[in-house]
């Protein structure tokens, strides 16, 4: 597992300093732990093994294509949710049957691309999606899930809850078995041709850190099972969708044997494959942002520390409020005091962290923003033309890059007088 820990020369990762990775390849920077990545898949993968079942990894979490290659070559399947990420884990090795589109929004040309590469499973979440893909599904079966919406509330920032009718995302249950009915007999009529439902799908949303949430989808998973069985449809596929959180702050999430172990007994008599999506799960802890301090200004009460990275490179902070442990890699001596830890971007909203007690902190002081594996270089910009960083990868006790520092180059590329 990734372990930070302090050395001579400060804070290193799985051995490697972070003050040598920034001399050479700059900051802000994004850093991975190989071993991490590989030690939390399996832990999730070894966590189900009471139920035949796939470990999904949720693309949008991180699409980098080293760690996509990974988790390939350890026989990870794939969710993904636009036709860039469905090239994206071709290109990386996973094997078709091992992938499953999702999303509330895809395209007559995502779906094509979908069929031509022989996905596993096409998540659908609305009826005239559903339409469009019988229109396009002419001489192949096309394997389908129907997502259900479960109306669960997670529990979690407004902005991730997809689990109720007020969100984007899903079919009613009663729609779903309409649909399914709908589904069977026109399954008849064209002698397997088009479209097969083969699989139901909820998901309720992301930094789930509660048993209960996952408890009460299992139950309604299990109970539309029954019902849509009882329609005509063959379902053989559940898929409990992803969301289980880790521990930023003082949250106390369960562990991935804890959830198997509460949500198994509702599908273990079923004779079903379970499918499941963690993204931020497996990712999150792999990753830190290394970033250095370029000024230290005191207005009134307020102290500002800011760094080189910005909201434009992690953006959990300043939309969703989110925290992120921020330490130095090489810590003075010194009393701690209340500081906003802030970006260069111009905004007001650009913050990493507010009131947060710190240790002294001058310009030029390095600083290792943790558990930004997920969602940080997937959603990063260049707002204020500002290029993305690169990212490293530690493998082997080697540190390699995996992504090269844009240039303003780089951002002028597609543009036209």
């Amino acid at each position: 597992m990734n372990q930070l820990a302090a050395g001579s020369s400060g804070l290193t990762m799985d051995g490697v300093p972070l003050a040598a990775l920034a001399g050479e390849f700059g900051t802000p920077a994004y850093v991975y732990s190989a071993a991490t990545l590989l030690a939390r898949y399996r832990e999730m993968d070894l966590a189900f093994a009471g139920i035949p079942h796939r470990i999904l990894y949720s693309v949008k979490a991180n699409s980098s294509r080293a760690l996509l290659s990974l988790l390939a070559r350890e026989g990870a399947g794939a969710d993904v949710v636009s036709g860039g990420e469905l090239i994206r884990v071709l290109r990386a090795g996973f094997s078709p049957g091992q992938i499953v589109f999702a999303g509330a929004g895809k395209t007559d040309a995502e779906l094509t691309a979908a069929i031509d590469a022989g996905i596993g499973l096409i998540n659908i979440e609305s009826a005239g999606e559903l339409s469009r893909l019988e229109r396009l599904a002419t001489a192949r079966t096309i394997p389908i899930a129907l997502r259900v919406t479960p109306e669960i509330v997670g529990g979690t920032h407004h902005y991730t809850e997809t689990g109720t009718g007020a969100t984007k995302f899903g079919v009613p249950a009663a729609q779903a078995l309409e649909l399914a009915a709908g589904l069977v007999e026109r399954g008849k009529a064209l002698a397997g041709r088009g479209v097969s439902l083969v699989g139901l799908h909820v998901h309720f949303g992301s930094q789930i850190t509660k048993l209960a949430p996952f408890v009460e989808a299992a139950g309604r998973l299990r109970e539309l099972t029954l019902l849509a069985r009882g329609r005509g449809a063959d379902i053989r596929f559940l898929n409990m969708g992803g969301g289980l959180g880790i521990r930023y702050e003082d949250e106390l999430p369960p562990t991935p044997a804890e959830l198997a172990a509460a949500v198994i007994p509702h599908f273990a008599d079923l004779g079903v494959e379970l499918l499941l999506e963690p993204g931020r799960w497996i990712v999150a802890s792999v990753g830190l942002l290394l970033s250095r301090v370029i000024d230290v200004k005191t207005t009134g009460d307020d102290t500002f520390v800011i760094l080189d990275a910005g909201m434009n490179d992690l953006i959990r902070p300043a939309l969703y409020g989110a925290h992120h442990e921020i330490i130095p890699v090489t810590p003075r001596p010194g009393v701690e005091r209340e500081v906003a830890i802030v970006g260069p971007i111009c905004e007001s909203g650009d913050f990493l962290a507010r009131a947060r007690r710190m240790p002294p902190l001058l310009p030029g002081d390095l600083v290792a923003i943790r558990d930004a594996g997920a969602y940080g270089f997937s959603m990063a910009s260049n707002y204020n033309s500002r290029p993305r960083p690169p990212e490293v990868l530690i493998e082997g006790g080697v540190a390699r890059l995996i992504r090269r520092r844009e240039t303003i180059e780089d951002l002028a590329a597609g543009e036209l007088d």
